[in-house]
């Protein structure tokens, strides 16, 4: 009762949040970019509220608890990413953009058929990134009311449409900045309940390694079985995913100016860097030491009750009870909540910014663009419901890399290639980009992720569970070919001339 009270309580801040702010989000700078008026700070915690998402803190500790401390490929990565959007990408992205990355891109290189492009691949990844995120909330509103998983992601689809429909960037930042001071602080909680009751850090250890079947191996990389090579483009995948995730550069637009966007991602990165050290220090063993084996948490059949993404919320009831599953359920349901309206709020813009405003020729009507955005938020919303009933069966963080992958090789070369290569033609970035998009979307299908453990089949046509190895390089590649085969066309026939 007292989880279900904690949940209620928590949908109804977050509705109140959404009422809010609809009455300050006018137009489309109020509910593309909340005005820009988020203070460094204010959007850090909101960059933060976006990374923390069920990955982190339901499908990695799921990871540490099968897999040990390879969890650790796939928290790291994120943190280099963000170093690196720092230093390359969040400066000049805000100086030539409004509030997609197709503006970015057309300040570059205007080209219709290149921001059109752009806004598929902003879809593609955000829809992806979403599947992810509504499989968590599904389990985890099953598991507190009982019902069936497919109807637990539809009440989630349908409160996240809410929010951003009616409320825009700025419901989804308050929102996001909230969750992430209530995750943190929830973290800590864990931290110190589980190390008080294990008597200190090398007795927590201990009870993990006592408790893991493989004893101590639970703490040496290796456990997850993948190849090197897998290894390899899962750590590239993640890290430059993350310099091409829509819904975290789209923040950069939330603040005044290229400065208080390179500080929110410096605030962001220390957050994120403190809740991860934590997680994989303390919280993953912990859910090792306390749930595994424990009757309580399992099925008949000795499965985890609700799947190993809920790990981290049988942690809860083992060290504080109703209470804290109660506050660790409200918490972890809004970090879903929060990540999943920034996602479909870079859905809605770029359907409506990008692919509407682009096929429309002359003035473009604001009121007629922003119902598009409503339009969008509704399909996409039901869009990312279907599919997250097909992969419900599939680790978090696991899909969370796949749609990371995707980033790596469609949004971050071409924007890396226009932010600092003079010589990208519109030709060359719309064509590498295309090639990065269906490369990678195609090596993950016939990848045993998706052809084998969701498809059913049994033997995958392709060896890689993550494509960013191979299809970033070729992204890159393509678009350096055809520019400057384009460029060397440009130049003829101005010679010709």
């Amino acid at each position: 009762m007292t989880a279900i009270v904690c949940f209620i309580a928590l949908v109804i801040a977050t509705l109140a949040i959404t009422g809010w702010a609809a009455r300050r989000s006018q137009g489309r700078s109020g509910v593309y970019a909340a005005d820009s008026a988020l203070g460094p700070g204010q959007n850090g915690f909101a960059i933060a509220g976006d990374f923390l998402s069920a990955s982190t803190f339901l499908g990695t500790t799921a990871l540490f608890f099968t897999a040990g401390a390879d969890m650790i490929l796939y928290l790291a990565p994120f943190l280099f990413g963000l170093c690196l959007m720092l230093i390359w990408i969040v400066g000049p992205l805000r100086r030539m953009g409004r509030f997609t990355l197709g503006d970015v891109l057309a300040y570059r290189l205007p080209s219709r058929g290149l921001r059109i492009y752009i806004g598929l691949s902003t879809i593609t990844i955000s829809i992806a990134y979403l599947i992810a995120q509504l499989v968590g909330a599904g389990m985890l509103i099953a598991i507190l009311f009982g019902l069936t998983f497919e109807w637990a992601v539809v009440i989630v689809g349908v409160l996240m449409t809410i929010y951003v429909a009616f409320g825009g960037m700025l419901a989804a930042s308050w929102v996001q900045i909230i969750k992430a001071g209530l995750l943190i602080s929830t973290v800590l909680i864990i931290c110190v309940l589980a190390l008080v009751d294990a008597g200190g850090l090398s007795e927590l250890y201990a009870r993990a390694a006592n408790t893991f079947p493989e004893g101590t191996k639970l703490f040496q990389f290796g456990g997850s079985g993948m190849s090197m090579f897998s290894t390899i483009s899962l750590v590239i995948g993640v890290a430059a995913g993350t310099m091409g995730l829509p819904h975290i550069l789209i923040r950069a637009f939330t603040v005044k100016d290229a400065l208080a966007a390179q500080r929110s991602i410096a605030v962001g990165a220390t957050l994120i860097a403190i809740v991860n050290g934590f997680l994989f220090a303390i919280v993953a063993p912990a859910t090792v030491a306390y749930v595994m084996g424990d009757p309580a948490y399992q099925t008949e059949t000795g499965a985890i009750r609700g799947g190993t993404n809920m790990v981290v919320v049988h942690l809860a009831t083992a060290l504080g009870g109703e209470v804290l599953l109660g506050i660790v359920a409200a918490v972890t349901f809004a970090t879903i909540l929060a990540v999943v309206a920034g996602l479909t709020i870079a859905v809605a813009s770029a359907s409506a910014h990008d692919l509407y405003a682009s096929l429309q020729k002359g003035h473009i009507d604001e009121r007629k663009e922003l119902r598009v955005f409503r339009f969008a938020t509704v399909a996409s919303s039901a869009l990312a419901v279907i599919l997250a009933i097909i992969f419900k069966e599939q680790n978090i963080a696991v899909l969370i890399a796949m749609a990371l992958g995707i980033a790596a090789s469609a949004n971050f070369p071409v924007l890396l290639l226009a932010i600092y290569w003079r010589g990208l033609t519109a030709r060359g970035a719309l064509i590498g980009g295309t090639v990065g998009l269906l490369s990678a979307i195609t090596l993950i299908v016939l990848g045993p992720e998706v052809w084998v453990r969701v498809l059913g089949n049994e033997q995958a046509i392709s060896p890689l569970e993550y494509p960013a190895l191979v299809a970033a390089p070729l992204a890159f590649i393509t678009a350096w070919i055809v520019s400057v085969l384009d460029s060397n066309k440009q130049s003829v026939q101005v010679q010709t001339a």
